[in-house]
């Protein structure tokens, strides 16, 4: 019996400025929420959520903590919301042919209007574009059907994300969208501390990556794979890791910055009966694979049925 998932096809190719329009909106809701909430290890504090309608940031704190707001991507309504603790509410609309700037300007003034003060760092993270939000006019292609087909993908992965994050005993992230690359993650540690990062890497992946850990994701393709895939990495991969098993057979290790990483294509989990069975043991023989040779507690760090506690 076939396993329906409700998904559609989300290609890349045709999709570019559609999902970088996208992309430089979550960046903005991300950058606000990295200016206002207070630090947490792995950068686990900017992230942002999929929820019942689209994308949020959840609540961010504001008038010296005394106060919440929340920005939201309403992708059932297509529309912005921003909402306060004190009851005070906005939205605009997203459509075809709304700049970057626009998106980024009216946000900013809605806030202002809540006396809402933010500065961020107000350019793209890692796009290639050297501009201003305020100053970005030339990507201004929301896609109504891409965008939710897209998000209706992010929900389901999230809701199989959270059941493999279940399974775990260990130290584990919140399923939530990292916005710099714009994808879903879920990541499990160790324990023990990863090796020292050389002195000129970035401080993001420095604080990233002090500790021993398996990541797994989704990203909705870049000009490298042109296509949505899912993914799992170990670091530090140990030796050999790239000749490990992957389930189910459409899956494949490929380097990736000189270093293993497993890959599901999407299109490809899409052809199986029961995609979210599938999905689970790409994400559990990814695991096993980094878990085993990086001699992690693996029995340990099950967690059993509740008849066994």
């Amino acid at each position: 019996m076939k396993h329906t998932a409700n998904l559609s096809k989300i290609p890349y190719v045709g999709n570019e400025k559609s999902k970088v329009t996208l992309h430089l909106f979550l960046q903005i809701i991300g950058k606000i929420r990295l200016e206002l909430t207070p630090r947490k290890n792995h950068w686990w504090y900017i992230t942002e959520y999929v929820d019942t309608n689209g994308f949020t940031t959840g609540p961010i704190f504001y008038n010296s903590g005394n106060d919440t707001f929340t920005i939201s991507i309403n992708v059932v309504a297509h529309q912005v919301e921003i909402s306060t603790s004190k009851g005070e509410s906005a939205e605009f609309k997203l459509h075809e042919g709304l700049t970057v700037a626009e998106f980024y300007n009216n946000l900013i003034k809605i806030l202002t209007d809540f006396n809402i003060s933010v500065s961020i760092l107000d350019k793209p993270f890692d796009l290639d574009i050297n501009k201003h939000f305020s100053e970005i006019t030339d990507y201004h292609h929301y896609n109504k059907e891409y965008t939710k087909n897209l998000w209706k993908t992010f929900q389901w992965t999230d809701g199989v994300f959270k059941e493999f994050s279940g399974r775990f005993y260990g130290k584990t992230c919140p399923v939530h969208v990292y916005w710099h690359s714009m994808d879903l993650t879920v990541t499990r540690f160790s324990g023990k501390k990863a090796p020292p990062m050389p002195k000129d890497a970035r401080i993001s992946d420095k604080d990233a990556y002090t500790h021993e850990c398996i990541s797994f994701g989704f990203w909705a393709g870049d000009d490298n794979m042109k296509e949505p895939a899912f993914y799992s990495y170990t670091y530090p991969a140990p030796e050999g890791i790239d000749k490990k098993p992957l389930q189910p057979d459409s899956a494949f290790w490929m380097d990736a910055n000189g270093s293993p990483m497993a890959i599901l294509k999407y299109n490809d989990l899409l052809t199986k009966d029961n995609p979210r069975e599938a999905l689970l043991a790409f994400m559990e023989s990814g695991y096993r694979a980094g878990a085993t040779l990086a001699n992690w507690d693996i029995e340990k760090l099950d967690v059993p049925p509740l008849k066994e506690l």
